[in-house]
C-alpha cells in the first residue's frame, strides 16, 4: 500500500483536498500519515480533523503542539487564545468524539523502519528510547486523569534529559522535544526561542538533526513543525512543513521514493 507523509495541514482543508487530488489518493490503495498540527491557525480545523478521523485505517497521525493545545483547551484547564481558530471543533455536535479520537494519537510512529514525529528526536535518543517515551506519554493521555496530566505538561523545564528525571518530568521533556524542538545542544538541552532557519542557531546550539553524535543518523526521520527550514541536505532527514497556513505550500512525500508533491496554499 503506497504511503504518503503530509506536513502541517493546520486546518487548511481545501489545500489538503487539492493535494490529495494531485497525488490521486485512493482509499482502496493508499495510506496517509499526518505529521502533526492538523488543526489551528487555518479556518477549517473541524473539517480537517473530521476528514482524517473518517479515513479510519487509511490514515494515521502524530500529535503536534497545536493538536496538544486543543486537547489542553478541552481536557485541561487552558483557554483558547485570540489566535486560535479551532472554535468550530469546540462547538461541534460531535466535539467529544473528535477529542477522543485526537487523544488516542501517538507522539511517534515507526513505519517501515522510518520514524514519524512532529518536531524532532533528541540527538542521544535511540529508537527504543523514543518509542518507549512516546508510549509512556500515550498511556497518560489515554487515562482517566488525562486533563490533570496535560496541565502538568505546560512548562519548558526540564530542558535536559537525564536518567534522574521522574516520570512526569520525563514526559514533559518528551512532549517538548517531540512536539516543539528546533534547536538543541549535543546532550539534548532544548531551546525554544529561535524559529528561523537552521543556520540561525544560538551559540552552543544546532538544529537537532545536525549534531554529529546523533544516534539515529542512519534512520529516516520525517517531521513537520519547522516551516522556516530551507536547504536541508542532511541524509535521512525529511522536513515536511512548507508553511501552508502562512501562504506557502502543502506537501506530501511518497515514502517509497521520497518524491515530493506540493500544492500552493
Amino acid at each position: 500500500m503506497p504511503a504518503y507523509l503530509i506536513g502541517d495541514v493546520q486546518g487548511c482543508f481545501n489545500s489538503l483536498q487539492a493535494l490529495l487530488k494531485k497525488i490521486k489518493f485512493s482509499s482502496d490503495k493508499d495510506q496517509l500519515f499526518f505529521l502533526g498540527d492538523v488543526v489551528n491557525r487555518g479556518n477549517q480545523s473541524l473539517a480537517t480533523l473530521r476528514f482524517i478521523k473518517d479515513l479510519n485505517s487509511n490514515a494515521q497521525m502524530v500529535l503536534g503542539n497545536h493538536d496538544f493545545h486543543l486537547l489542553a483547551c478541552t481536557l485541561g484547564d487552558k483557554t483558547p487564545n485570540s489566535k486560535d481558530t479551532f472554535g468550530d471543533i469546540l462547538n461541534a455536535k460531535n466535539a467529544l468524539e473528535l477529542i477522543d479520537f485526537l487523544v488516542q494519537q501517538p507522539l511517534v510512529i515507526e513505519h517501515q523502519n522510518a520514524l514519524l514525529v512532529h518536531a524532532g528526536i533528541p540527538p542521544l535518543w535511540s529508537k527504543a528510547i523514543v518509542l518507549e517515551q512516546s508510549s509512556i506519554v500515550e498511556k497518560h493521555l489515554q487515562s482517566s486523569q488525562a486533563g490533570k496530566f496535560i496541565n502538568a505538561m505546560y512548562y519548558n523545564q526540564p530542558y535536559t534529559w537525564t536518567d534522574r528525571l521522574d516520570e512526569m518530568e520525563s514526559c514533559r521533556y518528551t512532549i517538548n522535544a517531540c512536539m516543539r524542538m528546533r534547536f538543541c545542544q549535543a546532550d539534548g538541552t532544548l531551546e525554544f526561542e529561535r524559529k528561523m532557519n537552521h543556520d540561525t542557531a544560538p551559540k552552543g546550539f544546532k538544529a537537532w538533526f545536525l549534531h554529529k553524535n546523533r544516534l539515529l543518523k542512519d534512520t529516516d526521520i520525517f517531521f513537520g513543525h519547522w516551516s522556516g527550514l530551507s536547504d536541508v541536505t542532511q541524509p535521512h532527514i525529511y522536513p515536511t512543513d512548507y508553511g501552508c497556513v502562512w501562504g506557502g505550500k502543502l506537501s506530501a512525500i511518497r515514502l517509497k521514493d521520497k518524491k515530493i508533491f506540493s500544492v500552493n496554499c
